[in-house]
């Protein structure tokens, strides 16, 4: 459907302005119905997975055709289309509703009339015939849905559809057999495809047996016992020809009989053992004693471990087909073979197939009944209403698409719901509580070590934190991105609380940290933070040097044993060097005469210049402190870019997602009091306060107004 058919030839594009660039608005039908006209390169993303966002997964799913677990520009093209093509008026899809009404449909296309119709068989098979709009919930009612039709238009039966019972036997068979296939409806049933694969086997099974039904006394010598009796015969056949041969090659040669049989040493091997008749040693022994030309007795003289072996094939092989007799011949046993060799050939001539369980007449049956052309016709029956029961799950699609289409887009086409306020964007898994403040900017990571090569290119704090609940039964990992405050308590280790989309809390502890300036206040206070550092850690090392040496000095007075066991103090190891101390003294006054020179200048200097000089002066010393700093920081902040961070996760973002330090700021929030809460500044374990500190403060402004005074003669006026 084009744009066109609704009457929006030329569709007047609106734009806002967010993060530093133009985005589309979709407000309505009509622009989802012209976007194929709006160029990609104005899109804020081409592709976006199906997974890690928070959206709808099931129709996500829909909207990805090709499966592949994202979803691309032409995927949403082509849902856009659809949908569009599908609604007398488009402008529903502002609405978001997830209901339907009938009255929308475009029943004037073919593909909307087949989706009309099946709107109206759904209410009237879930008993709302007089309904005038269908909801999801109605669409996705598959179990009752069906439950009311044994046909489908999926193309496989149930064994209730079959109208008569021999077909229902069948249709069990079938499914005993091949295995069963579920239909729309959740029940075992049997597809075209597995009907024509059961009665071919059947076909195939049913000529092997007319063979035997053709040549009874030919195949089956033994008659119904010929495959049993054969495959017994198989098991002591080998012992049969080694023991005939052995005979043979004894009238070859009159010197192999006593080499062939078993010799003195390994019957003295076997005296030493328990013996049984099933053990492995007597039955690798020879049938019988061989000798030149010799009969083997089915009855005396045999190895004990195969007596009972030859009597059973005395019984039931060589009498049925021999005649009776105690004794068997080579020239009997080469016979024996002959008359079962045609059964034999006649036995690996059988088809593989699943149905060798059934019987014959079974068989034959299934083949000769025309239970397979009843079986068509159900499954013909069925496949005749397939258009008008895949309408029912486009129907679904249809109702989801009015539903989440419009959202989609806005956070797909542009990034209004994330750039706006208004509401989270799909991308943002929810809010991570953490040292005083809320982040509201928190992705779904799969790996944090991979997601962070390339999300390190964002200039954004970003906190990696490993989320748990239910005693670790679940998990997840985040990026948090902190764009409010400052970094000095934030480290690896750290506990919050993250809550996801559905409310539900998370425990989060921070995995792994990309730094990069977070404010612009963290900026300006960073210089003094880090001389304060340096500062308290040179008088933590002097202290710690000092406390060693004071050790060191205490370890040399140690008490001493004497030699008749009287305690003597230890002797100091060397004497007091008073020049040593002095010239340590005069570096010591050195360094402060230095310290006091220099702030002499610079009071000095202050006092040069004139009233107004004099804060331009200060706020130039402060800016030289803080200025590089601040300018660095300000440059991050300015080029925060969204985008890497996206495309670490799948994303494929077209356009630089700029977050500047306003937009940063409403990202992520921090404790404030409530509007008109009330304080009580009484602290009972606040630390008592040192006043002079605010004397020498005070004596020195003092001193700095006196010299001001001095310097600009107003001692002299007050002499006049």
């Amino acid at each position: 459907m084009t744009a066109e058919h609704h009457g929006h030839r030329h569709h007047i594009w609106r734009f806002f302005r967010a993060g530093g660039f133009d985005q589309v608005r979709l407000d309505d039908g009509r622009a989802v119905v012209a976007l194929s006209e709006l160029d990609q390169k104005l899109w804020v993303a081409l592709a976006c997975p199906t997974r890690g966002i928070e959206f709808d997964e099931r129709t996500l799913d829909l909207l990805d055709h090709d499966h592949d677990g994202r979803i691309r520009a032409p995927e949403m093209l082509a849902a856009a289309r659809w949908t569009c093509g599908l609604l007398k008026n488009p402008d529903v899809l502002a609405r978001g509703s997830d209901k339907l009404a009938l009255a929308e449909i475009d029943d004037a296309q073919p593909e909307g009339k087949e989706l009309l119709a099946s709107a109206r068989a759904i209410l009237r098979m879930l008993g709302k015939g007089d309904a005038d709009a269908a909801s999801l919930q109605d669409a996705m009612d598959v179990e009752h849905i069906y439950d009311g039709t044994k046909f489908n238009g999926d193309g496989i039966i149930p064994v209730d559809a079959a109208e008569d019972a021999d077909t229902e036997s069948a249709l069990q068979t079938i499914i005993d057999c091949i295995g069963a296939e579920k239909d729309r409806s959740g029940k075992p049933g049997v597809s075209q495809a597995s009907a024509d694969r059961f009665f071919a086997e059947a076909e195939a099974l049913a000529a092997w047996h007319a063979e035997a039904e053709a040549k009874p006394a030919a195949l089956l010598p033994l008659g119904e016992a010929t495959p049993a009796l054969a495959a017994r015969l198989k098991e002591v056949a080998p012992k049969l020809d080694d023991f005939f041969t052995r005979c043979r090659l004894a009238a070859y040669d009159e010197t192999a009989a006593r080499a062939l049989g078993p010799s003195a040493e390994r019957y003295a091997a076997l005296g030493a053992e328990t013996l049984a008749p099933a053990s492995a040693d007597v039955a690798a022994l020879p049938l019988a004693q061989v000798a030149a030309g010799a009969e083997l007795s089915l009855v005396d003289g045999v190895n004990p471990a195969w007596r009972r072996a030859l009597e059973a094939l005395r019984h039931d092989v060589v009498v049925p087909l021999m005649g009776a007799r105690d004794h068997l011949s080579e020239a009997d046993w080469e016979e024996i073979k002959a008359r079962l060799a045609a059964y034999e050939a006649w036995a690996a001539r059988k088809p593989a197939t699943s149905l060798s369980a059934l019987a014959p007449e079974r068989v034959r049956h299934l083949v000769r009944s025309g239970v397979k052309a009843r079986i068509d016709a159900l499954i013909a029956k069925d496949k005749a209403l397939e258009p008008e029961m895949n309408a029912i799950s486009r129907l679904e699609m249809l109702i989801r698409f009015q539903r989440d289409l419009l959202p989609l887009l806005n956070n797909f086409v542009s990034f209004r719901d994330f750039y706006r306020r208004t509401g989270k964007a799909v991308f943002q898994a929810g809010t991570l509580y953490l040292d005083a403040r809320s982040c509201d900017l928190c992705l779904k990571v799969e790996d944090p070590d991979q997601h962070a090569q390339l999300a390190t290119l964002s200039r954004i704090y970003l906190a990696y934190c490993r989320c748990t609940r239910a005693k670790g039964a679940e998990t997840m990992t985040i990026a948090a991105a902190f764009t409010a405050g400052n970094s000095d308590n934030l480290m690896v280790g750290r506990n919050g609380v993250f809550y996801d989309r559905k409310g539900r809390d998370w425990d989060a502890t921070i995995v792994k940290i990309i730094d990069h300036p977070i404010s612009i206040r963290q900026a300006f206070w960073l210089p003094y933070r880090q001389a304060a550092r340096a500062i308290s850690q040179q008088v933590q090392k002097f202290a710690a040097a000092r406390s060693a040496a004071s050790q060191s000095r205490a370890a040399t007075t140690v008490v001493q044993l004497a030699p008749d066991g009287a305690a003597q103090p230890a002797q100091h190891s060397q004497a007091f060097d008073a020049a040593r101390f002095a010239g340590i003294f005069a570096a010591i006054g050195l360094a402060i005469g230095a310290i006091g020179t220099a702030i002499a200048s610079v009071i000095t200097g202050l006092l040069n210049l004139t009233w107004w000089q004099l804060p331009l002066a200060i706020l130039g010393v402060i800016l030289l402190i803080s200025g590089p700093s601040v300018l660095i920081a300000t440059l991050k902040l300015r080029h925060r870019n969204l985008g890497p961070i996206l495309d670490a996760c799948g994303w494929a973002v077209n356009t630089r997602l700029k977050i500047n330090i306003p937009f940063g700021g409403s990202l992520t929030a921090t404790a404030q009091l409530p509007e008109n809460a009330e304080r009580s500044l009484s602290d009972p374990y606040a630390e008592k306060k040192r006043r002079w500190p605010w004397y020498l403060a005070a004596l020195v402004i003092a001193a700095l107004i006196a010299a001001a005074a001095w310097k600009f003669g107003l001692f002299a006026k007050l002499k006049l």
